[in-house]
């Protein structure tokens, strides 16, 4: 199934493409037998997952320690349900040992050239994206991770209170904005930049003001690390990305008039990406409506988490089941069915939709913009 998607979307994993991923490696000096061994195992076991298509490993003429991991994907949600897997954690941990860098792409297929795709006798799975999309120049990504219950506000206060990293990261890469929310004791951290993500991302766990305020809440967190250990980080950082999904704009509203939201959804077991979808289906059709408050949204998810970013012209509460994701009993029925726990009940009026919306929306802990340059 696969999202109609307007030409204000930037980014989405919803229109049934085929997917290539490219993974590039720098190994380390005498490490290529381990290498091929561990790829060994990780082919075969990816090789067994849904949506999975085929694989090469290729390594470069011109330096020996510079490798290639291609593979192509029915469509982007089995992979990424594969990606952010604890399977997947376990599956690629025998690599990390082998490699100095990594550098993982990800590409919807737009076409094809040649007499292979032209005559082949068996049908390729998965279709191709159907138009270049129109972005932004904005490469958006988010990190979650829990404390312990009881230490919230201590958490909320060290992380509203750093002093913000230096927003130029190189000539072509820019940390643009950082918002952090909470829910219970859940962080998301929604991250926006201009030019490379990994780049940004290696540059701002660099900085002492970061590094600092990481280390003041290693006592608080749930899952134990160890920055100093680049294995626990790495592990860490894994298991609390939060990756985006989908990201609509309209390009209605003046900057000036909008304000920040996030709204959390926990999924029933498994289904956090076709909640995902369902709020990606909503939000398109809101991008098409001139009345619609909603500026913009972007859509993150893993497993069965789901965040939904949204910038809005006026108040969030003024039209709940709007905001919610929700447009008429249909939609509200499907998407309790998709809801985990007793947020599931429909929200069948507006005083529902309040009540709902006071559950999901996330608590502002901080939003930092990067000072415009000259």
């Amino acid at each position: 199934m696969t999202t109609t998607l307007s030409e204000r979307t930037s980014q989405s994993a919803f229109d049934g493409s085929r997917l290539r991923v490219i993974l590039l490696l720098d190994l380390h000096d005498g490490a290529q037998k381990q290498f091929l061994e561990a790829y060994e195992h990780m082919r075969n076991q990816v090789a067994s997952i849904p949506g999975h298509i085929s694989d090469q490993l290729c390594q470069s003429i011109e330096n020996p320690s510079q490798w290639l991991i291609t593979s192509e994907w029915e469509s982007a949600p089995p992979f990424l349900a594969w990606v952010n897997s604890e399977d997947h954690v376990a599956t690629v941990q025998p690599l990390h040992s082998c490699v100095r860098d990594t550098r993982s792409l990800r590409f919807s297929v737009l076409r094809e050239t040649g007499a292979a795709f032209e005559e082949s006798f068996e049908p390729v799975k998965g279709g191709l994206q159907a138009a270049p999309r129109l972005g932004d120049g904005v490469v958006r990504h988010a990190l979650t991770f829990t404390v312990k219950p009881g230490t919230e506000e201590i958490v909320a206060k060290l992380l509203a209170d750093y002093d913000s990293p230096q927003a130029r990261v190189d000539e072509h890469t820019r940390l643009r904005r950082t918002s952090l929310f909470m829910h219970g004791n859940r962080v998301v951290r929604a991250v926006e930049v201009e030019g490379d993500l990994l780049a940004a991302l290696r540059h701002v766990s660099r900085q002492p003001e970061v590094r600092a305020v990481e280390e003041a809440i290693n006592p608080y967190l749930e899952q134990d690390r160890d920055l100093a250990d680049p294995d626990s980080a790495r592990m860490f950082f894994t298991r609390a990305a939060l990756p985006t999904v989908h990201h609509v704009t309209t390009g209605r509203h003046a900057a000036g008039e909008r304000k920040r939201h996030a709204l959390f959804y926990q999924a029933k077991e498994g289904c956090g990406m076709a909640l995902a979808r369902l709020l990606a289906e909503h939000d398109e059709e809101e991008a098409d409506n001139a009345g619609s408050p909603i500026e913009s949204s972007t859509i993150f998810q893993r497993d069965d988490i789901v965040v939904r970013l949204l910038e809005v012209d006026g108040a969030l509460d003024a039209q709940p089941a709007l905001a919610l994701g929700i447009h008429g009993p249909g939609k509200a029925a499907r998407l309790a069915r998709l809801l985990d726990g007793e947020a599931n009940a429909v929200p069948t009026t507006d005083q529902d939709a309040a009540r709902f919306l006071a559950r999901s929306e996330m608590h502002l802990v901080t939003d930092r913009r990067a000072a415009a340059e000259s």
